[in-house]
């Protein structure tokens, strides 16, 4: 929880009703989302192999929906904190789960925040006339975003996006009108439907009744809960106005009593059970990283537990590939705002211009392109923390803003006069030293002594050799879970090769080399040297050509030196370049003649 500035008490992450399919692996049959916010998704569903179908509590889940109006797919990796059973109406098992979010894939986290942030009440309006359209309109400026439909099919098409909370029935034809309201009320009867095709009927849209109907067929509509609020076919304004409002309020209240009651039931059950039969084993406490056992990283580790629970800017230095996410991750974890997701941006991965608006925000006009306000990646991290990395490739320009932000936590979006403030830990990473950047003119001084308040510095895999196999056995247990292979060790042939190679791409390179081996390895095989890159075990690559012209050989050579760079550097283009002293434009055209890049 976190202080508003009127001394309010508000949820960091509030949640959002959300109605859309979703697929997940491991897979669970009719599966929908009922909430969601920043950190985690509600689901409910029908699992056609009863309660043991699906991840049980402290398990991952692989989960992959559509978003309303942009239908941008959002796939994402979450835990399960609480998994609840229960037998459906008609038979059958009826799954609640509460997730939190671990991981997104590329940008989906902050394409799913923009949408949070953007969303508003939803409210289909059904067979309204230009004069009803007129007053509705007129009520929910401002309040609401409107979906008119003319037709059953448009309705139901509007219901289906997923997060409409309201229906206004409207119109002077009464059979029409009162014949949608009792169709959507005979598909409410069912808690869920069996088939999974459809939500619960607790996240069904509050209807309105703004059409004529008799009495005697509105009492029943309302004992039968099918309508929330009648106003007659030409209600004023302010009618409308608190009408839809309050349903929105009464719906979003609804969706989270249904949680917070199954969750309830789920923590009573529990706790019956433990009194009830013998103690669970504890869970597992968590390590502080994969391969830290090094004298080198154990040092590293004391800076990181001085650091992390204090708001002081850490700046991480150290070659491509030590680890330095990986570190600003625990150090999120260990600041007590791990409640906030972490947001990560890569400075050199964007132009100038574009960083500002992805850092700082832009307003609607502000350059073309710019079609609506975008808030920033700094105000999606309020409360939480971000994470900027090769912060050495930024402008002066962009650094005296980001110094505006470290000394006083102020952010202007770009085209923009107002100016917010946020409350954000920063943690830098540089591939370069940064002190001598300063002296060299192409770092801010100022920003560098901000950042430099607590800096640490990884050292690269080649002088932590004791971290190499700790490494390499904690990928091969990831890549086991990620790929649903059984790698069952590494071979001793296999740890004398990875313990005689310099690793010059770090740890980054070492994840690569044991993802290979993992997909090439078959089930319950032991890592050994064949499943290693010939580069690690001193044999010349296979695909050298032995014979042929000159030119030939000297394509192959150069095939084999750029596929090796890009390898190393995790396929990122512009680091294989800069290794290679090239210009990645044409590291680029040349990876793409040789096949081994279809970037754009």
């Amino acid at each position: 929880m976190k202080r508003t500035r009127d001394s309010t008490f508000v949820d960091r992450s509030p949640r959002k009703p959300l109605y859309v399919q979703v697929v997940t692996q491991p897979a669970l049959h009719g599966c929908w989302s009922v909430n969601i916010s920043e950190t985690g998704i509600g689901l409910v569903a029908t699992p056609r192999g009863g309660p043991e179908e699906g991840p049980r509590e402290g398990q991952e889940l692989e989960m992959e929906f559509s978003l309303p109006d942009s239908h941008a797919r959002i796939r994402v990796r979450g835990v399960v904190r609480w998994r609840h059973d229960t037998e459906g109406a008609e038979g059958g098992t009826v799954t609640a789960l509460g997730l939190s979010f671990s991981a997104f894939e590329g940008s989906d986290r902050v394409t799913l925040v923009r949408y949070l942030l953007e969303s508003a009440l939803h409210v289909a309006v059904a067979f309204a006339t230009e004069a009803q359209a007129r007053t509705i309109r007129t009520a929910l400026e401002g309040h609401a975003r409107l979906g008119f439909a003319d037709s059953a099919a448009e309705i139901h098409a509007l219901l289906s996006r997923g997060d409409v909370a309201v229906l206004l029935v409207a119109g002077w034809d009464e059979v029409q009108a009162l014949s949608l309201i009792e169709q959507l009320s005979a598909r409410r009867l069912e808690e869920v439907d069996a088939t999974g095709a459809a939500p619960p009927s607790d996240m069904a849209a509050r209807i309105v009744c703004c059409a004529p109907a008799a009495p005697e067929r509105l009492i029943g509509l309302f004992n039968a809960g099918s309508i929330f609020r009648a106003l007659g076919p030409a209600p004023e304004v302010e009618v409308v106005r608190q009408a839809v409002l309050d349903a929105g309020r009464e719906h979003g209240v609804r969706t989270e009593q249904r949680r917070m009651a199954l969750e309830l039931e789920r923590n009573l059950l529990r706790e019956r059970a433990l009194m009830s039969g013998p103690a669970g084993a504890p869970a597992p406490a968590q390590g502080d990283g994969p391969g830290f056992s090094s004298p080198a990283m154990q040092r590293v580790m004391e800076l990181v537990r001085v650091a992390a629970p204090h708001r002081v800017a850490v700046l991480l230095q150290g070659e491509t590939g030590t680890g330095k996410e990986v570190l600003a991750r625990i150090i999120h974890r260990m600041s007590g705002r791990g409640d906030v997701p972490l947001v990560v941006q890569d400075c050199g991965a964007l132009t100038e211009t574009l960083l500002e608006s992805e850092l700082f925000g832009h307003v609607k006009g502000a350059f073309t392109g710019a079609v609506a306000d975008h808030p920033g990646l700094f105000v999606l991290a309020d409360g939480g923390t971000i994470f900027l990395d090769e912060i050495e490739n930024t402008t002066p320009n962009l650094q005296i803003k980001l110094l505006r932000v470290l000394e006083g936590g102020d952010v202007r979006p770009v085209g923009g006069t107002q100016v917010r403030h946020v409350d954000v830990r920063v943690v830098a990473a540089s591939n370069r030293d940064l002190a001598q950047e300063v002296r060299a003119g192409r770092f801010r001084a100022d920003l560098f002594y901000r950042l430099n308040s607590f800096t640490i510095d990884l050292p690269p895999l080649r002088d932590r050799p004791e971290d190499v196999l700790s490494l390499a056995r904690h990928f091969l247990e990831l890549f086991n879970r990620a790929l649903k292979r059984s790698a069952s060790g590494l071979a001793p042939e296999a740890e004398e090769a990875l313990l005689a190679y310099s690793w010059p791409g770090n740890a980054r390179e070492l994840r690569n080399v044991m993802e290979r081996a993992v997909l090439l390895s078959q089930p319950g095989e032991n890592v050994t040297r064949r499943l290693l890159p010939p580069t690690l075990v001193g044999t010349r690559p296979a695909t050298v050509v032995m014979s042929g012209s000159l030119k030939a050989r000297m394509e192959q050579v150069e095939r084999d030196i750029i596929r090796e760079a890009l390898e190393q550097h995790g396929g990122v283009l512009r680091r294989a370049a800069v290794a290679l002293g090239m210009d990645p434009v044409t590291l680029g055209r040349r990876a793409r003649r040789h096949g081994l890049w279809k970037g754009g």
